[in-house]
């Protein structure tokens, strides 16, 4: 029944923010036109109810800049589903803290893009560095569970191995981590972004780093756009048998809400070209049953689920299950889903026939929230020269290793199954 399907969903409930992020997806930072009414958000809390959604994550813009944002969370927490929340957290005070655990915040992630200097850049705010530290030392102290989010791209990525240790010592239970893809903001930063090329040397830092993250208890979770069938996928995704990339959850097991009630089968989705439908206009129950944005994925596991693949991915080994990663990074960079660039087995897959991918932008994204431009591919030679003004070209001799990882370089294993003995269904 697809009423059951959907069990997660995350709502962004005011375009309203208080940084100016180079990165931000929905170029957040004024409130939307029209969002929802404090009635019509508790109505659709009742909604989401109903279509079996067991967790909701509140996300903005800023969240909590909504008047009655704590309204909305115990709600959704007196309706029987998780409640949780991603912030920013610039200027969530102790005070704001015990009242979170009030309404019933169940879990916090805050994110972390950097060391100081890299976030507080990335970010647009001076200070926000050290907000996002005290916010989850105030989440500490009133005791709701908090993790991290962190955006890899070439400003943070040779930071990674110490914003790791950063937001250990804070008190993580877990870190969720995704490549930074060109949709709002970032399609205007596109020199932020990772070169395919660049993967090859950012998945053995990762897995480096989730080794010990994992060693020391803290859970890792790659996001939708990390991975893919390279040797370090099972490991990444939970180390069973099972645990690797099965293909995009949107619309299956996910769902997005924007401010306004636009319904859409992820988040992170494109607006024009994904969304089903607004809350003001039908029902969520039919907007997830009829609307053709949120049933792209149902065909998959059938010749059906791979009609939209092209370029290399048409051409892959793993296309019948991976369906070409994840739509939104895809859609991002070409305009449509269906040929993933930011994938470590075709990183991998070139680099053996001797190719370099790279992308640049062809066409500007218009200025909307969750736009995109457009990007094209080249394929070169693997040992031509980098382009003399590209300066924040990352390699391996980039990542800066604090002295905790220099100890034992010799004790660092790590042996994986490879990728091509994953079995597939």
């Amino acid at each position: 029944m697809s009423d059951r399907r959907i069990s997660y969903a995350v709502w962004e409930i005011t375009l309203k923010c208080n940084l100016a992020c180079q990165h931000c997806g929905s170029r957040a930072g004024h409130t939307r036109a029209k969002e929802l009414s404090t009635a019509e958000a508790l109505d659709l809390v009742k909604q989401m109810a109903d279509v079996g959604i067991t967790e909701v994550t509140l996300i903005g813009g800023e969240a909590f800049l909504r008047p009655d944002w704590l309204e909305i969370a115990q709600a959704i927490n007196q309706a029987g589903m998780l409640c949780g929340m991603t912030t920013g957290g610039y200027g969530i005070t102790l005070e704001t803290a015990h009242r979170m655990k009030e309404a019933g915040i169940k879990v916090v992630s805050v994110s972390v893009d950097g060391l100081e200097t890299t976030h507080d850049r990335l970010r647009g705010r001076q200070g926000s560095w050290q907000w996002a530290f005290k916010t989850m030392s105030h989440l500490k102290e009133v005791g709701i569970a908090f993790g991290c989010n962190t955006q890899i791209n070439r400003l943070s990525a040779p930071e990674f191995p110490s914003i790791y240790e950063h937001i250990r010592d804070a008190g993580i239970f877990a870190w969720q981590i995704q490549l930074t893809v060109p949709m709002g903001n970032a399609a205007d930063n596109n020199e932020i972004l990772l070169q395919p090329y660049e993967l090859l040397d950012i998945y053995p830092m990762i897995a480096r780093v989730a080794e010990r993250a994992q060693q020391e208890g803290i859970k890792l979770q790659p996001g939708n756009n990390i991975g893919y069938f390279g040797p370090y996928e099972r490991f990444l995704r939970g180390g069973s048998a099972w645990s690797f990339w099965q293909g995009c959850n949107a619309g299956l097991s996910t769902l997005g809400i924007e401010a306004d009630g636009a319904i859409k089968g992820c988040p992170s989705l494109p607006t024009s070209a994904y969304t089903g439908g607004n809350i003001r206009d039908y029902s969520l129950r039919t907007i997830i049953e009829e609307t053709e944005e949120l049933r792209f994925n149902l065909g998959a596991g059938t010749p059906k689920g791979t009609e939209h693949l092209w370029g290399f991915c048409k051409t892959c080994e793993f296309a019948e299950l991976c369906r070409g990663g994840c739509s939104w990074t895809a859609h991002v960079f070409f305009d449509k889903r269906g040929n993933n660039p930011y994938c470590h087995h075709r990183a991998l897959t070139q680099a053996k026939r001797g190719i370099r991918e790279r992308v640049f932008l062809k066409n500007q994204a218009e200025g909307k929230p969750f736009d995109n431009g457009e990007f094209a591919l080249i394929e070169e030679p693997i040992d031509t020269l980098w382009p003399e003004n590209d300066s924040l070209h990352f390699t391996a001799n980039s990542i800066q290793w604090s002295e905790s990882w220099q100890q034992k370089p010799e004790s660092y294993q790590f042996v994986m199954t490879p990728a091509d003995s994953l079995p597939l269904r």
